[in-house]
C-alpha cells in the first residue's frame, strides 16, 4: 500500500477542513494606480484589478465586511466568500477602484484615515519616495537632526539621478533583500523611511520638512498621490455597494500612545465619518496592523461591530471580530490572482 506523502495529507486535511468548517478571505488592498514607481506595492494597475474582480464574480461569494460578520454570527457561512477591502483612503478609490467595483457588482469597505481627507501634502512614506526616488538633482550631503542628534548621508555622484537611471530603478520596492538595494538613492530612502517610521507624528513632520528644506522642494501633492476630500468621501459612499470604515486621524502605531490617545484616535474619525458620509461607520482597521488588547477593548467601546488586522490568515466561523486578518493583494493579472486564492481555498 502506497502511504501517502506529507503534501497529500496536508492537502486532504485542508480540503476536510473547508467542506466541514468552510471559512472565507478578507482582502487588503491599497489603490487602484499604475505608477511608475511603488517601493511598497500598494498599487494595483486598473486592469488587473477589473480582472481580479472577474475572478471574484465567477469562482468566490463577494461580500460586505458587515455581511460577513453577521453570516458568522448566524453559523451561516457561504462556500468561497471573500471581502473586499481598502486602506488609507487614497483618491484613485473613488475614480477608479468604485466604477470597477460596480461593473462587477462586488462590495467593498474603504478604510479612511480622516486626518489625510482633503490633505495637501501626501503621505509622509509618498512625499519621501518623491523627494528620494523621483529624478533629478539633490546636494550632496544631507543632515538631519532626529531627536536631538544629527545624522548625515553622503549621496556623493548619486546625487544627481538621471531619468535614464529612473527608468531603470523605478520597478524597485521595499520588500527586495537590503543588499540588492541598485543605488544610493534607493539606500537613502530605506535609511531614512526606518528613521521616520519609528518616530512620532510631530517628530516625523518636522524632518519631512527639514528633508523639503534640503532639497528645495515645495509641499505640492501629485494628482496621482493625493487624498479624498471630505466631498468626495461622501460620493464614494452614495450607494448600496460601498462601506465607509474608520482608519482613525493619524494613521499612528496605536500601540506605542497611551490608551487616551487611543481613544481620541478612533472616536474622533468615527465621529468625523458619520457626519461627512451620513451613515453609522461600523467598521475599523488598525493602521499598521498595530494595536493593543486595550486597543481591541476600545474598539468595542466605541460602537464598532469589527475590526480589522493585517495578519495573513483565513477567516473562520469562530473569528474574533476585532481581529479580523486579512490577506494582501499584489498587482496579479486575473490568472496569477485565481492561483493565489487557490492556495487559500
Amino acid at each position: 500500500m502506497k502511504v501517502p506523502g506529507i503534501g497529500q495529507l496536508r492537502h486532504k486535511v485542508k480540503r476536510v477542513r473547508n467542506l466541514l468548517a468552510p471559512g472565507g478571505l478578507i482582502l487588503l488592498y491599497h489603490r487602484v494606480a499604475q505608477l511608475p514607481s511603488d517601493p511598497f506595492k500598494l498599487c494595483v494597475t486598473p486592469d488587473h484589478f477589473a480582472e481580479q474582480l472577474a475572478v471574484l464574480r465567477k469562482y468566490t461569494h463577494p461580500m460586505s465586511l458587515q455581511q460577513m460578520v453577521q453570516s458568522i454570527q448566524e453559523g451561516k457561512q457561504p462556500h468561497r466568500w471573500v471581502v473586499v477591502t481598502f486602506d488609507d483612503g487614497y483618491a484613485d478609490n473613488l475614480y477608479a477602484a468604485k466604477p470597477l467595483l460596480e461593473q462587477h457588482d462586488v462590495p467593498a469597505t474603504v478604510f479612511v484615515g480622516t486626518g489625510n481627507i482633503g490633505n495637501k501634502r501626501e503621505f509622509w512614506s509618498d512625499e519621501l519616495e518623491r523627494l528620494l526616488l523621483q529624478p533629478g538633482t539633490l546636494p550632496e550631503t544631507l543632515c538631519l537632526s532626529i531627536n536631538g542628534s544629527t545624522y548625515t548621508w553622503d549621496l556623493g555622484e548619486a546625487a544627481t539621478y538621471s531619468e535614464e537611471a529612473y527608468q531603470r530603478h523605478c520597478s524597485w520596492n521595499w520588500y527586495l533583500p537590503e543588499e540588492a538595494d541598485p543605488s544610493p538613492r534607493q539606500r537613502l530612502y530605506r535609511s531614512v523611511y526606518q528613521w521616520l517610521h519609528s518616530l512620532s507624528i510631530e517628530e516625523r513632520q518636522q524632518v519631512l520638512d527639514q528633508l523639503l528644506t534640503w532639497s528645495k522642494a515645495d509641499t505640492t501633492c501629485r494628482p496621482t498621490h493625493r487624498f479624498l476630500s471630505a466631498s468626495e468621501v461622501h460620493a464614494l459612499a452614495q450607494g448600496n455597494l460601498i462601506e465607509i470604515g474608520s482608519h482613525t486621524v493619524n494613521h499612528p502605531f496605536l500601540s506605542t500612545l497611551p490608551v487616551a490617545k487611543q481613544q481620541y484616535e478612533l472616536q474622533q474619525s468615527k465621529t468625523c465619518l458619520e457626519e461627512i458620509t451620513e451613515h453609522t461607520v461600523k467598521s475599523f482597521a488598525y493602521p499598521h496592523g498595530d494595536y493593543t488588547t486595550e486597543t481591541v477593548a476600545l474598539a468595542r467601546k466605541e460602537g464598532f461591530a469589527c475590526a480589522c488586522s493585517i495578519i495573513p490568515k483565513k477567516v473562520w466561523r469562530n473569528a474574533d471580530y476585532f481581529q479580523l486578518p486579512r490577506v494582501p493583494i499584489y498587482d496579479w493579472d486575473g490568472e496569477e490572482f485565481a492561483r493565489q486564492l487557490s492556495n487559500w481555498f
